[in-house]
């Protein structure tokens, strides 16, 4: 039976397993796709070196996945560069101060991720800087998931595991003509994923699946033509590959409104506080802001200014986080005032190092154009 033809039966509810054999075929052509169209990431072992004998550095697996988490490739490769240069591995990173990797972190956005990347550190560097090789014992480290779990055993451990991202998950709906809706097929497209993965370099076929995804199977406008599995694609085959992954109608995300406050002393240095360790934007630093959350609004006059002084309106800013919109006026007043209890004032030259929030920096960028950028001390 080809492929198509058996994916045609799981679209309208038979269980669709895919044959051993067909399996395996689809596991042969991907890796010798990915051998030779593989993409170069700051992270990665190319399949060349891994054949020559170099293997998976796990620290630097382990960073780069956290890191990938709801956030792009290329959004990701300087801040990896920047943290295995400061923190080569994992001791030094379980040695660096909290605050250091707040402030490298910084514009990664998803912070509960910095402050799970620091524990888990500490947590492995205690056990002598060596991750554990199983997923199970992956997934009791702080931060570690599902996802990240399965995608260091394979990738850094060359475990048979089965690693779903939003680019494989496109790629499997795709491969199959899944029409059950995304939230509802995860299950479907593990036990699909988990057929598929070869005994042999399984962490190469994570990666060639997550690259198939990325650069050929994309959202829109895939490019069916130059995809190795094209002849077994049953998406290909109707030719409408853009209807998968099905999705429902997204809700629309409520609105919160609030009132940032850039208070400038006069040698330039702006007024900060950090935010609480835990919850959102949790350990990281801003300028004094009212008491919005995701679900309540905050004041949005100057009426709620940490002091009084001479507030001007300098704009408004918007950001989205993952569950709600914000939007926030922005004032700002001169001051030659001590700093108010818990907090403190940076140098203009030091702003682009603090620990600031994306929202944080747009609400600054309102304020002092250009505030934000690096800047040359004095």
């Amino acid at each position: 039976m080809a492929l198509h033809d058996q994916t045609r039966k799981t679209a309208s509810g038979d269980s669709g397993r895919a044959a051993s054999g067909e399996s395996g075929e689809i596991a042969s052509r991907l890796l010798a796709w990915y051998d030779a169209y593989h993409r170069d990431l700051p992270w990665r072992v190319a399949p060349r070196e891994l054949a020559s004998g170099i293997r998976p550095d796990p620290y630097r697996v382990w960073l780069s996945e956290v890191m990938l988490q709801q956030t792009t490739v290329e959004a990701v490769k300087s801040y990896f560069r920047a943290f295995v240069e400061k923190w080569p591995d994992v001791e030094a990173l379980a040695a660096a101060r909290a605050e250091d990797v707040m402030k490298a972190w910084a514009g990664l956005g998803y912070y509960s991720r910095a402050r799970n990347l620091k524990a888990c550190a500490d947590l492995v560097a205690r056990h002598g800087g060596r991750f554990p090789d199983t997923q199970t014992a992956l997934r009791e480290l702080p931060g570690i998931g599902a996802y990240t779990a399965a995608a260091i055993a394979a990738i850094a451990f060359d475990q048979p595991a089965a690693v779903v991202d939003g680019n494989v998950e496109r790629v499997v709906s795709r491969l199959f003509s899944i029409a059950t809706p995304l939230s509802e097929a995860k299950g479907d497209i593990r036990a699909y994923v988990e057929r598929m993965v070869p005994a042999t370099r399984p962490g190469d076929f994570a990666q060639a699946m997550m690259d198939l995804g990325a650069t050929i199977c994309t959202p829109r406008r895939p490019r069916c033509m130059l995809c190795p599995l094209r002849e077994d694609c049953s998406a290909t085959v109707s030719s409408d590959p853009e209807r998968f992954p099905v999705r429902l109608p997204k809700g629309e995300k409520p609105l919160r409104r609030g009132a940032a406050f850039v208070a400038v002393r006069d040698d330039g240095a702006i007024l900060l506080r950090k935010r609480a360790d835990k919850g959102l934007l949790g350990g990281m630093t801003e300028v004094p802001t009212t008491g919005w959350t995701a679900r309540i609004d905050g004041a949005t006059t100057d009426a709620a200014a940490p002091f009084p002084g001479n507030w001007r309106p300098t704009g408004r800013i918007g950001h989205v986080f993952t569950h709600f919109a914000l939007e926030l006026d922005v004032f700002k007043a001169m001051t030659d005032g001590a700093a108010p209890a818990g907090h403190f004032w940076s140098l203009a030259h030091e702003i682009s190092g603090e620990a600031l929030p994306t929202v944080m920096k747009k609400v600054i960028e309102a304020a002092i154009p250009g505030a934000t950028k690096k800047q040359r001390a004095h």
